[in-house]
């Protein structure tokens, strides 16, 4: 058992590194896809699934390997974190998804404080947004229900998939959002563009802890059947 302590450095340095690789990956796909957006998203995206699987993996252990605010509220809406922890992680991820776009900024060079100019606007983008976070949440769920020690893999894979599925390539995650609008290079998106992304991913996650939490759940009250009915 881990102390608080250590749960929330856990998710702090998790998602710092989580957001160090999906910026770091994006600048130099960026500076080696010349000009070629597809080559570009392609190293960025095999980066960010190959990333999560070995992140979820070292930090899962410890605090769940959350990383991500509405993960943590569904958890404490299925009542398996306790609502003041939750509020913690969600802190301890913001300042790790900041401390992490400040990193990668750093390891390119790059100034280290900047805001995107990149606009990711429409009801399409949001869309995508509710679609990929929906996803996540069957990902999560269904790992744990039926196949646990996949959890790590099968997340990286979503993850991977959700970036050329969706138009929005599937932030899926309110502090990774926030945090890529302080960096104006390939991952960035404008601080215009968060409301809507942040709005979008709440909803998909609500509708999938709803979805799920009835799918996945357990039928403890049908009555059995009695040997004459079927005959």
């Amino acid at each position: 058992m881990f102390s608080t302590s250590r749960k929330l450095f856990a998710e702090c340095l998790g998602t710092a590194l989580l957001l160090a690789i999906v910026i770091g990956s994006g600048i130099m796909g960026e500076d080696l896809a010349g000009g070629n957006t597809a080559i570009a998203l392609l190293g960025n995206t095999i980066a960010t699934g190959a990333g999560l699987v070995v992140l979820i993996t070292i930090f899962g252990p410890i605090s769940g390997a959350h990383f991500n605010p509405v993960v943590t509220l569904a958890f404490a809406a299925k009542r398996d974190i306790g609502l003041s922890l939750a509020l913690a992680y969600i802190i301890a991820q913001l300042v790790g998804a900041v401390v992490g776009v400040y990193a990668a900024h750093e390891m390119f060079g790059q100034a280290i404080m900047q805001v995107s100019t990149k606009l990711r606007d429409g009801p399409s983008l949001a869309f995508s947004e509710a679609i990929a976070t929906f996803g996540l949440m069957a990902t999560i769920f269904g790992c744990i229900r039926f196949r646990h020690e996949f959890t790590p893999v099968a997340i990286g894979l979503y993850i991977t998939s959700a970036y050329w599925f969706t138009a929005s390539t599937s932030f899926a995650n309110p502090v990774v959002t926030i945090a890529r609008s302080l960096s104006d290079t390939f991952a960035g998106i404008a601080p215009h563009s968060v409301p809507l992304f942040i709005a979008a991913q709440c909803a998909g996650a609500l509708a999938g802890v709803v979805v799920f939490s009835w799918l996945l759940s357990e039928q403890t009250n049908a009555k059995p059947i009695h040997p004459s009915a079927e005959l």
